[in-house]
């Protein structure tokens, strides 16, 4: 039975098969990313983490499985265990699984507040809000777990002002020509956990580029850590003048492993995936930065963000790695292969 023939219930919007379909995406690629990391973590503490991990990963897998085959959406075939090398050795430390974590839980659950507020059914918000609440859980025990941790980064303090205060003028040009005004709390904010991501792209990008198969492949990742080490770099630099402190940096986290325990479609994919969030992460960065050389900062890094993302879709299409999302009618083909 066709889609039109579905019951009102079983039928999804085309921003829950999104929401839906991009998950499963993520969530199989988790799967064998904790997989991995389950054996090779050592750290008791970091073990739980990752177990906790692997464990919502599989039970989002199941629950979206459900609803696509209910609407008579075909599952997306994602990742599976042929894109996992289990016996590979130690590509990173206890350390680096930990800071892993916490950066994709935060993706995440950006993710699901999107796909609520996007959602009209109700058992889908349901199920979505449900994401939200067990992912909450394991950000909380990951930044608690992460506190007590050399490498942790805390966001800068800032004094409490003595009044308030209001902002007498643009400031455009003093702040190209002139001297600056101090960072705000939103700026330091947005500078330091942008600096933090994109310095996770470095170090993720650094790894991947030592295990990988295909020269196409190599040569993103380095350029990757080239262009997304400049770019934290350059969050960095604008912190510093402000006397303010960076973020821990991670690369020493990467083992020299060469072996590689993950497949080259799914490294392309996690780079795409982050390659995305930076590109909201930096958009959202750009809205709430009032001085004009963050704002110029932040459009050079959103170009650099964009010229990786078009690197990426050309590499995965070339090797068919990028599997196609349920799409619109294509009229104009049903059109012509009508025709007499």
């Amino acid at each position: 039975m066709g889609i039109f023939g579905k019951t009102k219930g079983n039928t999804l919007t085309t921003a829950e098969v999104s929401a839906l379909w991009l998950q499963y995406m993520g969530d199989s690629m988790a799967l064998c990313m904790y997989r991995y990391f389950l054996n090779i973590v050592e750290d008791k503490d970091i073990k739980q983490i990752v177990e906790f991990s692997l464990q919502l990963a599989e039970s989002h897998i199941s629950r979206i499985t459900e609803f696509l085959k209910s609407a008579n959406f075909h599952v997306p075939i994602g990742f599976t265990e042929n894109d996992v090398n289990l016996a590979a050795p130690r590509l990173f430390s206890d350390e680096f699984l930990l800071f892993y974590s916490y950066i994709m839980t935060i993706h995440g659950l950006t993710a699901y507040s999107l796909a609520i507020t996007n959602s009209e059914r109700q058992d889908i918000q349901d199920y979505f809000f449900d994401c939200t609440a067990t992912t909450k859980e394991l950000f909380q025990k990951i930044v608690e777990l992460a506190k007590s941790q050399p490498k942790f980064s805390s966001v800068p303090n800032i004094p409490s002002p003595s009044e308030v205060e209001h902002i007498d003028s643009t400031g455009i040009i003093s702040n190209l020509i002139g001297d600056k005004r101090p960072l705000n709390s939103s700026e330091i904010s947005t500078l330091f956990f942008n600096s933090k991501k994109t310095g996770f792209v470095k170090s993720l990008s650094l790894a991947f580029s030592q295990v990988t198969k295909h020269e196409d492949v190599r040569d993103f990742m380095l350029k990757n850590i080239k262009l997304a080490g400049k770019d934290a770099e350059s969050f960095d630099a604008i912190l510093q003048q402000d006397h303010l402190p960076i973020p821990e940096k991670w690369d020493a986290e990467i083992t020299d492993s060469v072996v590689s325990p993950f497949s080259d479609k799914l490294m392309m994919f996690h780079a795409a995936f982050l390659v995305n969030a930076a590109l909201s992460y930096y958009g959202a960065a750009l809205g709430s930065s009032l001085r004009s050389d963050i704002i110029l900062n932040y459009y050079k890094v959103f170009t650099h963000a964009m010229e990786a993302g078009t690197f990426c879709y050309k590499i995965m299409v070339k090797h068919e790695w990028l599997e196609k999302q349920p799409e619109a009618i294509n009229r104009i083909a049903l059109a012509q292969s009508t025709k007499k």
